[in-house]
């Protein structure tokens, strides 16, 4: 038999099941080899921090408890997104290191399930997230495509009284020509502001087989903005993909101006005097060559 330091142990053990006896499961404990992290279950040493291993341990320990807030963006549309806490809704006064248990129902109608893991839907999370990320999960979510801004307002108003709302609020309306960054909600907000009417946000286009998603277009006078966000294109491919889509656009007959993140939060009025002097160019190359 196999010394108990060397037992070949899943990645999550829930106690009582049977697959390893509790003398094992309490040696292993002993031994650094298992890591308790919820009542009756426990994780693998070598898994014990990572985010989905530990949201698949909510799961085990309450199959009824549903997850929020950042691992529910993490599971579900935003992969990217760092997870230091694992958020429960659930009816409990649970204290344990890495979860934060919330006294909450979540409407049926506003949860998924990622085989046998309970989340908040896309929508809901997003607006979970909003004002702590300044509209990031709203962009994200949006640009993902599992929601859409109409989901969004619906989502808001299954939670009326939730502290927060009124910023969630002011969020959406900024969404609501769907940006997918936070340089083209900023982007947006400064055209709104403007009263500057006449545009779509992330319009998609098709040249010389290739599907662009413009990020504002005029589409009757041939208009582009192209935004940069926070960090600049510097990756190979994607600075060799914007040249080609650049190019591809000029040869289309698009006007195209460029605005990087910087400009649209320091120099707002000349952003402004660009985009009218933009749409004049571009009004009058129409007229000029009857496109």
């Amino acid at each position: 038999m196999a010394p108990a330091s060397q037992i070949a142990l899943p990645p999550l053990i829930r106690r009582g099941e049977g697959i390893v006896s509790d003398a094992t499961v309490s040696r292993q404990v002993r031994l650094g080899t298992l890591v308790p992290v919820l009542p009756g279950v426990h994780l693998r040493a070598d898994v014990a921090g990572v985010a989905d291993w530990r949201a698949a341990a909510v799961s085990a320990w309450r199959p009824d408890a549903t997850l929020c807030g950042a691992i529910a963006a993490h599971l579900s549309f935003w992969r990217e997104l760092p997870v230091t806490t694992i958020e429960v809704a659930y009816h409990t006064s649970l204290r344990r290191s890495g979860f934060s248990f919330q006294r909450r129902t979540v409407p049926l109608d506003l949860v998924i399930h990622r085989g046998a893991t309970r989340l908040t839907a896309p929508a809901l999370t997003a607006l979970d997230l909003a004002v702590a990320t300044d509209g990031d999960s709203i962009d994200n979510v949006l640009r993902s495509k599992v929601a859409r801004i109409d989901d969004l307002r619906a989502a808001l108003a299954a939670i009326p009284g939730r502290i927060g709302n009124r910023e969630r609020r002011r969020l959406l309306l900024e969404s609501r020509a769907e940006p997918w960054s936070v340089a083209e909600r900023l982007a947006h907000k400064i055209l709104h502001q403007a009263g500057i009417t006449g545009w779509l946000a992330n319009r998609p286009v098709v040249l010389d087989g290739q599907t662009y998603f413009l990020d504002i277009a005029f589409p009757g006078i041939r208009l582009v903005l192209e935004i940069d966000g926070r960090e600049f294109h510097t990756k190979s491919d994607v600075f060799e993909s914007d040249r080609r889509r650049q190019n591809d656009l000029v040869l289309a007959r698009f006007t195209v101006l460029r605005f990087t993140y910087r400009r649209l939060v320091d120099e707002p009025d000349q952003v402004l005097a660009d985009v009218r002097a933009g749409i004049q160019l571009a009004r009058l190359r129409r007229q000029l060559e009857g496109f």
